[in-house]
């Protein structure tokens, strides 16, 4: 096919006075052209992705944050009363995972929403065509999983500060 795209570029060249009138690709060529423009957008969509993902981490982090703040009195008086770091590391990483699984479950529903819409709006657009939108349970679940890892990788660091808290400094804390 190089050898016919060559000819005919060629043979058409002296068709035509000037040189960059005419080019001739091969469908080849086009799906690898395409093709790579198609994984430039995917690394785009997932940098886009992956930056969202650290903001809503860090979201996360400050909410746990000021929720250990806010609890120091709390904190200080169950490990008065016996608590252990582990209990308490658990509490807060599970409150974490919660809100974080929380706004998964509030984004899943969101999509399902948007893709209600664009099912009755897309056959607007595309003449003849059946164009269906919805989610698969396969990416669902993946959404909620990642979620709720996020919630418990963001929100690991202020419950081990929670857990490492001193009993006394803690029951002092105004």
């Amino acid at each position: 096919s190089d050898e016919a795209q060559e000819f005919l570029q060629s043979r058409l060249k002296k068709l035509v006075s000037k040189d960059d009138y005419v080019y001739v690709m091969s469908l080849s060529a086009a799906m690898k052209q395409m093709s790579s423009m198609i994984n430039v957008m995917v690394g785009v969509l997932t940098a886009i992705a992956g930056i969202s993902l650290l903001v809503g981490g860090i979201g996360i982090m400050n909410i746990m944050l000021v929720s250990v703040t806010e609890r120091t009195r709390e904190i200080g008086i169950r490990k008065a009363m016996g608590a252990k770091e582990r209990t308490i590391l658990a509490q807060f990483v599970t409150e974490a995972a919660t809100t974080s699984a929380l706004g998964g479950t509030l984004g899943i529903v969101l999509g399902y929403i948007v893709s209600a819409i664009a099912n009755q709006v897309l056959p607007m657009f595309t003449d003849g065509m059946d164009v269906t939108v919805s989610p698969s349970f396969n990416s669902i679940v993946a959404a909620f999983g990642i979620s709720v890892f996020i919630g418990v990788l963001f929100g690991y660091l202020p419950a081990k500060r929670a857990a490492r808290l001193n009993p006394i400094d803690a029951l002092r804390y105004d």
